[in-house]
């Protein structure tokens, strides 16, 4: 028994007819619009229209997609961070090692300036470390007895004196600075040649114009140069630059305080003068203690003998008794060795061999020459 839908659902075309008559349709329609282009404006409104559908069924997918992006980004960018901190290290090394080396070039570029002012031989050396006594102001430098250094040599840069070597090595050197408590150099002022000896103050790092007058010509800012009268430092190096003078009208000496001119902490490289400044000879040491004069004795037995004829007659003595007459003490302005007056007393003994007659009248009798030689004596 055939079965037949009822008229209500009765069908079309069947389905093959249906999908040639869309297939054809399509066909033309791709026809048209690849020769034509008139579908262009349909498709771009389409596309449009259709445009926030497709973002939100890709949005699952652009999540996925960019939590791993995110993860990885992450992680290489800490890797990246990491390297870049390691080479900004390195390079901060390299930078550091690169103005080292400048500011050593630029310091020896300073020191061979320097060299060709100076006269004389020279040699450059360079700090190794400073003294073990720390109440001291010294050095060692790489240069010994070996390369020809001596105590003594003054040590420079290119800006003024250091100090001096004080102890000499077989490869080393020690130089006591000019700050030393112990180091006195003599100075002058630039300005007006005033001549002093400026005393290191230790661990201040400054100078000393120790015995200053009050009223002694120097002021702030003055140049202390080399005097060059100790025949150890060459005149006219830069020593150090007053930056406080007091002046007390109360006290003996004023204070003057300076500040080392050269780089004594700044600087690993120095210069060593090798060679002296020529002096002219000194004189001979004059000998102080005068020589002492021996003085003669004079002989009691012809002593008497000088005695003046005229002297003997005045007294009416002989002159073998007069021997016997002891000399007192010269009288004030009289010369050394003059012979006693005749007029003194005589001793007993002599009194013994004079004739019974009164003493007084030979003295009255005596010649007037003889108290006549006595006053201008006693006068002098």
């Amino acid at each position: 028994m055939e079965y037949s839908p009822p008229p209500l659902f009765k069908q079309g075309a069947s389905a093959r007819a249906k999908m040639v008559i869309c297939a054809c349709i399509s066909i033309a329609l791709l026809l048209f619009d690849s020769r034509v282009g008139a579908l262009t404006v349909v498709r771009q409104v389409v596309g449009t229209v259709l445009y926030p559908l497709q973002v939100a069924a890709m949005l699952p997918r652009d999540a996925l997609a960019g939590v791993g992006t995110y993860f990885s980004t992450l992680s290489g960018l800490e890797k990246q961070v990491r390297e870049l901190r390691t080479q900004q290290i390195a390079m901060a090394h390299t930078l550091q090692q690169a103005q080292l080396t400048q500011a050593e070039n630029a310091q020896l570029r300073r020191l061979l300036e320097a060299r060709e002012k100076v006269p004389g031989k020279t040699m450059l050396a360079e700090i190794l470390y400073d003294a073990r006594d720390v109440f001291t102001r010294k050095v060692i430098l790489n240069r010994g007895m070996q390369q020809g250094v001596r105590a003594g040599l003054p040590v420079i840069d290119n800006q003024g004196v250091v100090g001096q070597v004080t102890r000499v090595f077989p490869f080393t050197s020690e130089v006591t600075l000019l700050t030393d408590k112990e180091q006195a150099i003599p100075v002058q002022v630039l300005r007006n040649g005033l001549r002093s000896v400026a005393y290191g103050r230790g661990q201040s790092g400054n100078l000393d114009l120790r015995f200053m007058a009050p009223n002694a010509d120097v002021m702030v800012g003055d140049i202390l140069i080399t005097s060059g009268i100790d025949g150890v430092y060459p005149a006219g190096l830069a020593v150090a630059r007053v930056t406080q003078v007091e002046n007390s009208a109360n006290g003996m000496f004023g204070r003057v305080v300076c500040q080392p001119l050269a780089g004594i902490e700044r600087n690993t490289q120095l210069l060593i003068l090798m060679s002296l400044p020529e002096m002219p000879p000194r004189p001979p040491e004059e000998d102080t203690s005068k020589p002492v004069k021996k003085k003669k004795a004079a002989d009691p037995a012809t002593a008497p003998s000088a005695a003046t004829p005229a002297a003997e007659g005045a007294a009416g003595v002989p002159a073998a008794a007069q021997a016997n007459v002891p000399a007192g003490p010269a009288a004030p302005g009289l010369r050394p060795g003059a012979p006693p007056q005749p007029l003194a007393t005589a001793p007993a003994g002599v009194q013994a061999t004079a004739p019974a007659a009164s003493p007084v009248a030979p003295r009255a009798n005596a010649p007037a020459p003889a108290p006549a030689a006595v006053a201008p004596r006693e006068n002098r």
